[in-house]
């Protein structure tokens, strides 16, 4: 049955008037990611307790007054205070199998689904205003989150869920009713949903959980470094992997092969893929998490931390009608989401944009992407054909593989199109040496590349507990400098507070090195001059190296001497 629009639900129940709904859908138009409930609103042409009510029409659920009322302990042990917190929703009652949650999300058609798979259990929504939700979490579910160690403890003192993981993880034939019912132990999701929750609450990048001889090591990457919790109990190393397997629809009798698969959550009200990737070892199936949150992830170039001389430049190469335009890097370096930030601002309705990506990790309206998938052997240079008899202006190729895409990327760059792609590199000189060991002529690389942007991701000071700091003397020579050349210059480092985890950084901040093609270099290419002359030429051309960005942002207070020697000494 479809949905009654909101706006027409508020005029039946008289809370607003025809003219007024006109009024809202005119704002609306104006801001499209405006809820139009939010924006009568902030209007203050309905109340909390109205929108409510509309809200519980339209989705045909019962709006309910929490005031007051205090969630009972059972209901808690389901729904703990992380959960509450990223979902926004109140436990109500648990009563045979169903656990009756209020929530101010109602429109929120996925949350419904996604808790039922997290808790076990059914779920019966009632709507309530969001400030009385927002009192109950502050008071009832704002105690110190469950930590690992209590769940874990409680797991190893399980001698009844001990003996079934032993008996199902030996490695012979398994019975599948049995796994299914390891899995969908409460123990084993409590565990699960409070790693995978903090994870996203801590904005990680990437969860690995890793099997060895005598432990089950979980560990989270976050701003690029990884991070051990507590590890579990190793004997439930096969009923963690397992039940991730299940959540990503894998096959879970196939323990041999490695397999891939998504989880598609929304926490907190915003959408959070992984992508799961799980892969034998002698041991068990090792198994990685890697967390696409889009609402951590800003695409615009005024924000990936281009300085401006840099980012004027790099907009005139994307304006350009044809070319190669590569972003190189190592894996994690932020290549996907600068190319993103550079096709949102292309994005307009005079252009066609295609891109070809393993997987698509952000979905923007109004371009044509297609995921590879090789298993069916839709692969880049196959995808990269297809894409030229669609009529597009700009592609974007996920990441230059092998040379029978570079050739057809330098095709299509050849024919008139802006071609947009990643590669593994160090730095933007040893490119060109990278395309010419794939095989491609070095006349073609003179003839299309425009330009090779390299990045790299620095941490970035966490600004609550920044203080000043006295270089060493063996770390500035790491970068080339002396402590006379800093006399003048002030460092900084981050104390640690409870804000960053006591890591002393909170967030990343880019670097970049722009080499773009000019007739001195295109020369120079031809003549297969070593990188260090090609290197030393585009710097005399105006190129920062990615060095000096690091120096940059070291000397201004966003960054540590520590963070620059890491990622840019391999540059030296």
């Amino acid at each position: 049955m479809a949905v009654r629009r909101l706006g027409q639900i508020l005029v039946d129940l008289g809370f607003i008037t025809d003219d007024q709904l006109e009024m809202l859908n005119e704002e609306q138009s104006q801001n499209p990611t405006q809820l139009i409930g939010q924006i009568a609103e902030d209007m203050g042409l309905v109340t909390d307790d109205q929108l409510i009510v509309a809200l519980a029409e339209q989705f045909g659920l019962q709006s309910i007054d929490i005031e007051g009322v205090v969630p009972p302990e059972e209901a808690k042990a389901v729904v703990n205070d992380t959960m509450a917190q990223l979902y926004r929703v109140i436990p109500l009652q648990v009563n045979d199998g169903v656990v009756t949650m209020a929530t101010c999300d109602p429109q929120n058609l996925s949350m419904q689904d996604e808790l039922r798979r997290f808790l076990g259990y059914e779920v019966r929504l009632l709507v309530a205003t969001e400030s009385q939700i927002l009192k109950s979490i502050d008071k009832h579910f704002n105690e110190d989150v469950e930590s690992i160690e209590k769940i874990i403890s409680e797991l190893e003192n399980n001698a009844e869920l001990k003996e079934a993981s032993e008996k199902l993880g030996g490695g012979g034939p398994i019975n599948l009713s049995d796994v299914a019912e390891l899995v969908d132990s409460a123990p084993v999701r409590k565990l699960l949903n409070m790693v995978l929750l903090l994870a996203i609450k801590d904005h990680a990048s990437d969860i690995h959980f890793e099997p060895f001889e005598d432990e089950f090591r979980i560990r989270i990457k976050a701003d690029g470094v990884l991070f051990e919790m507590v590890p579990p109990p190793r004997h439930l190393a096969f009923a963690i992997t397992t039940r991730i397997k299940v959540m990503a629809n894998l096959d879970i009798a196939e323990r041999r092969l490695p397999q891939d698969g998504r989880i598609e959550l929304t926490v907190g009200g915003h959408p959070v893929d992984l992508r799961v990737s799980v892969m034998p070892t002698m041991f068990g199936e090792s198994v990685v998490c890697r967390v696409l949150d889009r609402s951590v992830v800003s695409l615009d170039l005024n924000n990936v931390g281009m300085d401006e001389e840099t980012i004027e430049e790099f907009r005139k190469v994307m304006a350009k009608p044809n070319g190669i335009v590569l972003v190189t890097g190592p894996t994690g370096s932020g290549k996907t989401t600068t190319l993103y930030s550079a096709l949102s601002e292309l994005n307009q309705i005079e252009d066609k944009l295609i891109t070809t990506e393993d997987p698509v990790e952000y979905d923007i309206d109004g371009i044509v992407q297609i995921p590879i998938d090789d298993d069916i052997e839709v692969t880049f240079s196959k995808c990269l054909r297809a894409i030229l008899r669609q009529d597009p202006d700009k592609i974007l190729v996920g990441e230059i593989r092998d040379l029978e895409t570079a050739e057809i990327a330098v095709q299509a760059s050849l024919t008139g199109h802006t071609v947009f792609s990643t590669l593994h590199t160090n730095d933007a000189p040893s490119t060109v040496t990278r395309m010419k060991d794939m095989g491609v002529p070095t006349f073609l690389i003179t003839a299309t590349v425009e330009a090779i942007l390299a990045q790299r991701l620095v941490r970035r000071i966490c600004p609550e507990c920044r203080e000043e700091v006295e270089p060493s003397e063996d770390m500035l020579t790491e970068i080339g400098l002396t402590l006379k050349d800093v006399s003048d210059k002030k460092f900084y480092r981050g104390a640690g507070c409870s804000g960053c985890s006591n890591t002393g950084y909170k967030g990343r901040v880019g670097l970049f090195e722009l080499m773009i093609m000019n007739d001195e270099l295109r020369e120079l290419i031809m003549l297969n001059a070593p990188t260090d002359k090609l290197r030393a030429a585009a710097e005399d051309n105006g190129m920062r190296l990615l060095r000096s960005a690091g120096i940059a942002f070291m000397f201004d207070g966003t960054t540590t001497l520590e963070e620059v020697v890491r990622e840019t000494i391999l540059d030296a």
